[in-house]
């Protein structure tokens, strides 16, 4: 399932069929990540869904790990397809993660 859905997530991007919340947005200028970033992210081979939130009450999302052109990498977290919104990105810090996929234990 899950590789099915980046494969959905990643069809839609290539496509140009997805959108960013205002959130996203603003996030991303904060942390000077740009819209060509996001997209080599999820488009990357090595890309994955590295968590699943189907239940989310705002709605199905997941959280992408992908790496940019420049090896950045980068934390996407987006709807389900077929309409894919971006909601956050963000380059995860290892103060929180101990390999940009498992997320440290909350002390």
């Amino acid at each position: 399932m899950i590789e099915s859905l980046r494969d959905g997530i990643q069809a839609e991007i290539r496509r140009g069929s997805y959108r960013f919340t205002i959130h996203a947005g603003e996030r991303m200028i904060e942390r000077h990540i740009a819209v060509s970033e996001v997209e080599e992210a999820i488009l990357a081979e090595s890309a994955e869904v590295i968590e699943d939130y189907p239940n989310d009450p705002r709605g199905s999302s997941c959280l992408v790990l992908g790496m940019t052109a420049k090896e950045r990498p980068l934390h996407v977290q987006c709807s389900y397809p077929p309409n894919v919104v971006v909601i956050t990105a963000y380059e995860p810090e290892l103060t929180e993660w101990l390999d940009w996929r498992t997320r440290r234990e909350k002390r």
